[in-house]
């Protein structure tokens, strides 16, 4: 690879860094080389290209990030490019910083959300990193809270100012026509109580959108929205009050973000998003909410196979909230961590965390006080939880069961989700034997799929024809192809 003109300084910061990790030269050419292959990269570093950088020469292209990644991995703290006394780069590793400040965590999720907006496409390309997840999870388990995150002068300038009208969402525009800032907001102007009302509103409409429609329907003006909308908000003056519960209404606004990032399949941007919302949600005193990030992140890690990962997720998310949570809430945290021992065929492990997670339902009493996002975790989605990991586990009958009950009991606002659950019952009436049935159902999801934008429903009715291939001869097989192919 091309390398810059040597500097004439050397990098004394990789040094200490590569003898503080342990590393020798070729230890540290051959890691960079594996992970750049995570990323589809073929890297030829070694020892002499390591001489070369201690020497003050600075690596192209993506390269810096990756080196950092290495050390990041080795000494479990998060080091940028520049911790190394290398260039900034291409954002690989950009966004998963846990920010030390309030200040910093703006800045980082801010940055994000211009660059989405824009025409970086390679942000929506950056991989998926299971290593990402270990540093800003452990940072917010063992982390403080902020002590301060008023900002300006919090002072109102009219006695008795209105809040805002109502929310305002940027469109989707179109290509080759500059797009205008929506918001007339200033710097340094007051946020009020009517601004966070209008951003909770927001929030409601897009994930209404997103459960009916797919994450790919309005996820862009979802991010513009954040862009011209609450970071203002977040440089803008505010007291302690109203700070807390601005970054808790900017913290939901940005994991829905990577919630439809990772609906598309773009995983690594997804990921990013989660870990931003995360330190937001510790920005705003919300502790249970840090744990439903957490628990969204080890939902993406059972997608992706990474199932070891999404159940220390979960395990942290429990331990992060504590006993004190509502019994909803509780069965919601068992019910993930279950999925990510369903996914690693741990069977007694999940059983277990099911069992948890049905008594904790069981707690339950209609006049408990549930948070917001909390509210969605009913019988049906608990009945889908079981249905999955029946499935998971090759247990067809009482997956079939499960995923009866959950279709019977979702409100058709779901869609996706009734999606999800059709495909579960295909695969375990497929499982049962149960041929014709099971295609018929794949068949109805199929065309609901068609009708969305969502790569998760796509790959959802892509697994079941994965499994419907030792049948493909047969009648009701072909009977399904027709019929998928019809859609077009």
């Amino acid at each position: 690879m091309t390398e810059r003109p040597a500097q004439r300084t050397p990098n004394r910061q990789l040094a200490a860094l590569i003898a503080e990790a342990g590393f020798s030269n070729a230890g540290l050419a051959r890691r960079v080389d594996q992970l750049g292959l995570e990323h589809g990269l073929d890297l030829r570093y070694d020892k002499t290209s390591v001489t070369r950088w201690l020497r003050g020469q600075q690596p192209r292209g993506t390269t810096p990030a990756l080196i950092a990644e290495v050390f990041t991995r080795r000494l479990g703290r998060r080091l940028s490019a520049q911790d190394l006394g290398l260039d900034a780069c291409a954002p690989v590793y950009a966004g998963l910083e846990f920010a030390a400040t309030p200040e910093e965590a703006v800045d980082i999720v801010s940055g994000l959300w211009r660059k989405d907006s824009g025409s970086h496409v390679e942000l929506r390309k950056i991989a998926f990193t299971p290593a990402g997840l270990v540093v800003p999870s452990r940072d917010w388990l063992i982390g403080r809270a902020d002590e301060r995150v008023g900002h300006g002068d919090p002072s109102p300038r009219f006695a008795g100012e209105p809040g805002a009208a109502g929310p305002r969402i940027p469109s989707q525009g179109r290509p080759g026509v500059p797009r205008q800032r929506s918001s007339d907001r200033g710097p340094g102007q007051r946020v009020t109580s009517g601004d966070i009302a209008a951003l909770r509103s927001v929030g409601e409409l897009f994930r209404t959108l997103d459960h009916a429609y797919g994450g790919g329907h309005a996820r862009q003006a979802l991010v513009r929205y954040l862009e011209h909308e609450a970071e203002p908000m977040l440089r803008g003056s505010y007291g302690e009050n109203i700070g807390r519960r601005l970054f808790a209404a900017a913290a939901d606004l940005t994991r829905l973000a990577g919630w439809t990032s990772y609906d598309i399949a773009a995983h690594g941007l997804a990921q990013r998003y989660f870990v931003q919302a995360l330190r937001l949600a510790q920005a705003a005193g919300d502790r249970a909410y840090g744990s439903y990030v957490l628990i969204t992140m080890s939902r993406q890690a059972v997608y992706l196979g990474h199932g070891r990962e999404a159940v220390q997720l979960a395990r942290v998310a429990q331990q992060g909230v504590g006993s004190s949570a509502p019994p909803v809430v509780q069965a919601l945290l068992h019910s993930v961590e279950a999925r990510g021992h369903g996914v690693l065929g741990e069977i007694r492990a999940c059983t277990a965390s099911l069992v948890r997670a049905e008594r904790a339902m069981e707690a339950a009493r209609p006049g408990d006080e549930v948070p917001h996002w909390a509210r969605f975790f009913d019988d049906a989605q608990l009945a889908d939880e079981f249905g999955h990991c029946h499935r998971d586990l090759q247990q067809y009958r009482a997956a079939a069961q499960h995923a009866e009950r959950s279709l019977q009991l979702r409100a058709p606002a779901y869609a996706r989700s009734r999606l999800f659950c059709r495909v579960v019952l295909a695969c375990a009436r497929l499982g049962l034997g149960e041929l014709d049935q099971a295609c018929a159902l794949a068949a109805e999801a199929a065309q609901q799929a068609s009708e969305m934008r969502s790569v998760r429903a796509i790959e959802y009715v892509r697994d079941f024809e994965r499994r419907l291939e030792p049948y493909r001869d047969a009648a009701a097989v072909r009977t399904y192809r027709d019929r998928v192919a019809a859609l077009g």
